[in-house]
């Protein structure tokens, strides 16, 4: 996938880390700083001044409210007299508590099990501390919300606390009591943020995370649904980045976060000039990253906001109604998140739909393209193929594209092209290699025989191509039009044939009151009209043969019409396209090489017999006129010998044809239909 634009985030200001005093860490970060912490010391010598007297020199009763009035402390991350925090650093930073070995023994276990809660709020408080930051991300910046107004009930319930323990009323067993409530609910919440600092996790990441969790304290009704309720507001970012998605085709994601990734290099100017098509698949993509409770309709959510981009760039400003628009929320009842996504999709996909077919005709530039495209219209090219005869028969390099455009906008002006007003958009081109190597076909040595490429004129490579203007070159995109212009290619080239082979018909039609018995013209008519059969049943099955199992040109373009009447969304629009482009590529046997070599064979060996027909004819009626026996039968001879081997590789190559096409029907069924067309009617 290409680079997407890199994301720029605000910078978090320097006073935010130079001034502790302004962060949730200052109590601990001052206390390890100072030089009392620093040579603070347990002794059992109460006479030391200025050292901290251990706690084992009190009574059991004293060290309990010394013990608790640390703990107090430790629940809110601050350090007491004779309970301390060590941090180890390493691959993974953690914290720990420690107690001044003196105390008593069953106070030490008690204050050893309220130790873990101290921890899980300093790794949740940490966590609120870092992922404010801006380079974190939407996602994360809620869920820390979420956290800090969590941690202002717990640090309210610690206040609590502590009002019963200055009035006499808590003991240390007390203390245990109230906080194991909100023992397994700060410990998954730990584990989440844990696992999230460590790994880097933003956006969808996050809500995975948490969505994971919920799953795995199925068993923890409680814990549950806080989890349930921290993902609900950590996604509420998320789905606000959505709902411009999904109902006006805007991605408003500064920090990177949302799942559909946006390649700006890609322009829709570039459908008219890309052979691949890369804007409608690549400009909008998905990421691998996809919140769980979306993947489902990640798909979905890309087409609405394509549909509706594509209708902005129209400047048809679209967006979806007030009436069908809500809040997304994950948890609301029934999944209604789902149905107001769905409603979104169905309103942009039909908007788009009447948008290009009624605004932009789409039914009516693709009818355009198959009246110029695949020769239904052929009134323009014959009269073209008249007038621009001598610039197509040049070699490649030596054709003038301006003179055949200027020519071909003579022939649309002067036939009944000129009352369509799209004729204006069609353009001539010239390819400068043959159809067999364009298809890549060219690389089997036998194909040579075929075609000589120094040899090759504007009749092999003349193209028409046609210009398609956003949004319709979503659909007929370059290529879709690459497409065309190779069914077109190999139809004019087959008219081509047709035209010649005509031509030297006529020349044996004018001269059938001469007396030609004892010539080979009577052989040579023959010939010409097995070839004449040949390349006519061709073109007309392709063009028009209406069988209904297997349409190529006419009957295909007919069901791809129907269906787009009944279509519901532009890519179904793009799917019946591409596929009626496909089958009549494959029906036009260009996907076929060893069918298509053969067919090439054949026109070659017809384009070489007319070529010879006006020398033939003229040899035969000049024999008949020779007072010289000798030198009439050498000529006679020769011209026979020449159209027998006109007629022995034209029948050769006919029957060489049928083997190939019985070996291709096993894969194209449609095969054998176009043997029995081809060649029973070659036969008669």
């Amino acid at each position: 996938m290409e680079s997407m634009t890199p994301i720029s985030c605000p910078t978090t200001p320097r006073w935010n880390q130079d001034r502790p005093f302004l962060t949730g860490r200052f109590h601990q970060e001052t206390r390890a700083s100072s030089k009392f912490a620093d040579s603070k010391r347990f002794t059992l010598d109460s006479s030391s001044s200025g050292v901290e007297q251990a706690i084992g020199c009190y009574d059991t009763p004293v060290q309990e409210l010394i013990v608790i009035d640390d703990l107090l402390s430790a629940l809110v991350g601050i350090e007491g007299r004779y309970i301390s925090i060590k941090r180890f650093h390493g691959k993974e930073d953690s914290i720990a508590f420690q107690v001044d070995p003196s105390m008593d023994l069953a106070l030490q276990e008690l204050a050893k099990r309220i130790f873990p809660l101290c921890e899980y709020y300093l790794l949740i408080d940490q966590f609120v501390e870092s992922s404010s930051q801006f380079k974190n991300g939407l996602v994360n910046h809620a869920f820390a919300a979420a956290l800090r107004a969590l941690l202002l009930d717990y640090q309210a319930m610690v206040a609590q606390l502590e009002h019963q323990f200055r009035l006499g009323r808590l003991s240390i067993q007390g203390l245990w009591f109230y906080c194991q409530p909100m023992m397994g609910s700060m410990r998954a919440l730990a584990a989440v943020v844990q696992q999230a600092s460590t790994k880097h996790f933003v956006g969808s990441g996050v809500l995975n995370l948490l969505q994971s969790q919920a799953k795995a304290m199925a068993g923890d009704n409680s814990v549950r649904s806080l989890l349930e309720k921290m993902t609900e507001c950590a996604s509420n970012a998320y789905l606000s980045i959505l709902e411009r998605w999904v109902y006006e085709g805007i991605i408003d994601d500064p920090y990177g976060e949302f799942f559909i990734a946006e390649n700006r290099s890609l322009k829709k100017e570039s459908l008219s000039q890309d052979s691949a098509a890369k804007y409608w698949s690549q400009r909008y993509s998905l990421k691998d990253t996809i919140p769980g409770f979306l993947a489902n309709i990640a798909a979905t959510i890309l087409t609405t906001g394509k549909y509706l981009n594509v209708m902005r760039e129209c400047g048809h400003n679209v967006q979806v109604p007030i009436s069908e628009r809500s809040k997304l929320t994950i948890f609301g009842s029934n999944h209604h998140y789902l149905e107001c996504i769905k409603a979104a999709h169905e309103f942009a996909s039909i908007e788009l739909v009447n948008l290009i077919k009624d605004k932009y005709d789409l039914i009516g530039r693709l009818r355009s393209i198959k009246h110029y495209l695949l020769l239904d219209q052929g009134d323009f090219l014959v009269h073209f193929m008249d007038i621009a005869r001598e610039e197509l028969n040049k070699k490649v390099h030596d054709l003038s594209v301006e003179k055949l455009q200027s020519l071909l906008d003579l022939a649309l002006r002067t036939t009944a092209a000129a009352a369509d007003p799209r004729h204006e958009d069609l353009t001539c081109c010239v390819d400068r290699a043959s159809l067999l190597t364009t298809l890549g076909m060219h690389k089997d040595p036998d194909s040579n025989s075929i075609e000589d490429p120094m040899s090759i004129t504007g009749l092999e490579t003349f193209s028409l191509s046609y210009k398609v203007q956003w949004p319709l070159s979503i659909v007929i995109s370059k290529k879709a039009l690459s497409k065309y212009q190779l069914i077109f290619r190999f139809l004019f080239h087959c008219k081509h044939v047709e035209r010649q082979l005509c031509g030297a018909w006529q020349i044996h039609q004018g001269i059938r009151s001469m007396n030609s018995k004892g010539t080979a013209i009577p052989r040579s008519s023959l010939l010409c009209r097995s070839m004449l059969k040949f390349i006519s049943s061709l073109l007309h099955y392709l063009t028009f043969e209406a069988s209904r199992e297997f349409p190529v040109l006419e009957p295909n373009w007919h069901v791809m019409h129907d269906r787009l009447q009944s279509t519901r969304s532009v890519d179904e629009v793009i799917q019946h396209h591409d596929f009626f482009l496909d089958k009549c590529l494959r029906g036009c046997l260009l996907l076929l090489p060893d069918v298509l070599k053969k067919m090439e064979k054949l026109k070659s060996v017809c384009l070489q017999y007319a070529a010879a027909t006006q020398w033939l004819i003229s040899s035969s009626i000049d024999i008949n006129s020779q007072s010289h026996p000798q030198k009439t039968m050498i000529r006679e001879a020769t011209v026979t010998e020449s159209i027998f081997n006109f007629e022995r590789e034209f029948n050769a190559e006919l029957q060489s044809l049928g083997p190939v096409l019985s070996k291709g029907s096993q894969a194209e069924p449609y095969l054998t239909h176009l043997s029995q067309w081809i060649l029973g009617v070659s036969k008669e």
